[in-house]
């Protein structure tokens, strides 16, 4: 092992490379994600601490009154013990493990990615990034579909900070945001807001936020004062398909 190329390995030159290979990457919350990772030996022999992979998105927040993204971990999965891996050698670590049921759908301005790392002592450590296409449950469908069947758009989907009351696990919501173009919502409602808080694939909690269009200067010192507003918390469960629309069509009746 010659010093320049222990120098430049430390730099990672020369250095060992990772490539996940996933089996699929179109899943639904609760599926198995599982592959194989690849890695690539350099032009020297490295001790590797570990290989781990992070299922990550992003979500909007504020700060000093600024919006930034920041990076969330929804998992992390240690695939190895420490090993060593030798000058040009060929290693494949086969994984499979159960994607969060709380993970995001891959809708709007949503990225969920698989990230894999090796950690490697006194180097940079190599890593390799992978979307995944997330899309909803069948529960999940069944509702937005059941939104758009009473006349209502998607108009933007984007994972936002949430307080403590709002969330459970992670620091953020998903919310789709969703106008009224026909029906007899149009002109009733300004939008509506939904985000799903998915607890298996047959039960889900749903918030939902109900923003009246004012009508008259009454209405209108409401909407200033965000009276307008109405928030509701509804659970639906898969016995309830057939019943979703009709159940949503009388909650939006009552609050428009």
């Amino acid at each position: 092992m010659s010093f320049f190329d222990k120098m430049f390995a430390s730099v990672g030159i020369g250095a060992a490379k990772v490539d996940t290979i996933l089996t699929n990457d179109r899943l639904i919350a609760g599926d198995d994600v599982s592959g194989k990772v690849v890695i690539l030996g350099g032009k020297i022999e490295q001790e590797i601490d570990e290989i781990y992979l992070k299922v990550i998105t992003s979500y909007e927040r504020e700060r000093d009154d600024k919006k930034i993204r920041e990076e969330c971990v929804i998992g992390k999965y240690r695939l190895t013990d420490r090993f060593t891996i030798r000058a040009n050698e060929k290693r494949e670590v086969p994984f499979s493990f159960e994607l969060p049921i709380d993970t995001p759908v891959s809708y709007g301005k949503t990225r969920v990615w698989v990230e894999t790392g090796l950690d490697i002592k006194n180097a940079i450590d190599p890593s390799d990034r992978d979307y995944i296409d997330v899309h909803p449950s069948t529960l999940m469908s069944q509702f937005l579909n059941a939104v758009t069947d009473l006349g209502f758009r998607l108009r933007e989907v984007d994972c936002e900070a949430a307080p403590h009351r709002l969330r459970r696990r992670l620091p953020f919501v998903q919310e789709f945001e969703f106008i009224a173009t026909k029906g007899e919502f149009r002109g009733r409602l300004d939008e509506l807001e939904v985000v799903f808080l998915e607890t298996s694939h047959d039960r889900m909690d749903i918030l939902l936020q109900v923003d009246r269009r004012p009508t008259g200067l009454g209405s209108l010192f409401s909407e200033m004062l965000n009276l307008d507003e109405t928030n509701l918390r509804l659970t639906v469960t898969s016995a309830e398909i057939p019943l979703i629309k009709e159940k949503l069509l009388q909650i939006l009746r009552k609050h428009s």
